[in-house]
This record gives C-alpha cells, structure tokens and sequence, in this order.
C-alpha cells in the first residue's frame, strides 16, 4: 500500500517542476466539483461521487461560480 503523503509529495514536486500554480488534492476536488457542475452533472450524483451525504455540503463548500457563469446567468435578464 503506498502511503499518501508520499503521493503528495511527488505531486507537489510534480507541480513546482512544472511550473504551474500550487494546489493541493483538496483543491482539486473543488474544481472538479466546480466542472462537473458546469458541465451539467446533476447534484445529487456528484455529492455521491464525493462521497457527501448532503447535496448541501456539495453546492456550499466544493462547488464556484466563475466570473463567466455569473456573466452568462446576468445575460440571461437581456432577455426578458
């Protein structure tokens, strides 16, 4: 069995040789909350593919709006 923190340090290392911005495993699982979401993926089966009991904890700690979300639902209004 190997143990997760050396996953995670090969990760970090991963992403400093790499030159990409730092994030953790956490922050992973946020964006992909965030783009399952976005792309369409019901609630209910993405709280139990995180393994939450509550969709509300899915929708208030690990799913974002982005700022082009926020601009494509005001564009919405036009509409009216």
């Amino acid at each position: 069995m190997i143990d997760p923190r050396s996953i995670q340090y090969q990760f970090k290392e991963l992403i400093k040789k790499i030159k990409i911005t730092q994030i953790t495993f956490h922050g992973l699982r946020h964006t992909f909350a965030t783009r399952c979401i976005e792309l369409g993926m019901d609630i209910k089966t993405l709280s139990e593919i995180l393994g939450h009991s509550n969709v509300s904890t899915t929708m208030n700690i690990y799913v974002h709006s982005t700022e082009q979300q926020k601009k494509n639902q005001m564009e919405l209004l036009a509409k009216l």
